[in-house]
């Protein structure tokens, strides 16, 4: 701060903190309430619930555990089918989980495999279109 020497530049100076002190305090206040909104439960969930659904992983563990599921599902169905027998019933659970878990885990190398098998499929089909034309 710089030296007073009189009694104007003092009531100066005083006028100078005074507004700076009002600027600071209206600041605070300002960022008090912005604190206070998001540490309301309300909000603090809806944020939570934002992240979650535009992270990305979320996504993709989403997928993954997606195609685990069905994929368990489907083999469950396809190797018990109907069945009331209790214990082909506990070997087929056993096998969606292992199936389940299996695709869930390496669902990325998964989905590259079917992608190109799709996409070779597509372009013979599209070959054999232009070999009849």
């Amino acid at each position: 701060m710089r030296k007073i020497n009189s009694i104007k530049e003092l009531r100066e100076t005083i006028l100078e903190l005074e507004i700076k002190q009002k600027e600071d305090e209206r600041l605070l206040k300002e960022q008090f309430m912005i604190a206070y909104e998001r540490l309301k439960p309300l909000n603090m969930i809806k944020n939570s619930v934002k992240n979650l659904i535009t992270s990305p992983e979320l996504k993709d563990h989403l997928i993954s555990s997606t195609m685990g599921l069905a994929a368990g599902y489907l083999t469950k169905k396809a190797v018990v089918g109907s069945t009331h027998h209790p214990l082909k019933q506990i070997l087929g659970a056993f096998l969606q989980m292992g199936v389940t878990n299996l695709v869930a885990k390496n669902s990325d190398g998964i989905q590259s495999r079917v992608a190109s098998i799709i996409g070779s499929f597509l372009s013979n089909r599209k070959g054999k279109r232009k070999n009849e034309e």
